[in-house]
């Protein structure tokens, strides 16, 4: 199981609460890395920063196996900040695109949504999943979790040689 480094600024604060208790509970070691406390003056790159960085420096050390979950009001800010530290590969989720049409990893019609989950982790091995808590519910934001941290890098030769010239 990887070690999951949590963040989160205020608006994501009361949804990290819950998901470090449920990734408790799922057998999970998970480290907090802030914020410790509500504060709607808090600014999201104080903490993101710090979880990216924890993340990139035990993937150094133990082949890739970290993960960090960060959250905010979209989950695009902390992606950006988190994608400025070398060795991060952060994928955005606000919510699972129902949208007809969409494509799952196989090229079928998607079932459940969350391939936007699936295809980060499978063809660029993200490293880090960060949430919108405005547009997802708790048990959204549980599954789109599972899904990132039990699907695995293809590590097929086009993807890897991609990785290779980040």
């Amino acid at each position: 199981m990887p070690n999951i480094f949590i963040a989160s600024d205020h608006a994501g604060f009361a949804l990290k609460s819950m998901l470090i208790t449920h990734l408790r509970t799922l057998g999970y070691k998970v480290e907090d890395v802030g914020a410790h406390a509500h504060n709607p003056e808090d600014d999201y790159p104080d903490f993101i920063t710090l979880c990216a960085r924890k993340v990139a420096e035990e993937n150094l050390h133990v082949a890739d196996v970290a993960r960090g979950i960060v959250i905010g009001g979209s989950g695009q800010g902390e992606a950006m900040c988190a994608n400025r530290v070398l060795g991060i590969r952060a994928t955005v989720f606000y919510g699972p695109m129902r949208v007809t049409g969409v494509l799952d990893i196989e090229g079928n019609p998607s079932k459940d949504g969350y391939d936007v989950v699936r295809l980060p982790r499978r063809h660029n091995n993200a490293n880090m999943l960060s949430i919108g808590a405005r547009f997802v519910s708790g048990e959204e934001a549980s599954k789109a979790i599972q899904i990132f941290l039990e699907t695995p890098f293809s590590n097929a030769p086009r993807h890897a040689r991609r990785l290779a010239k980040f």
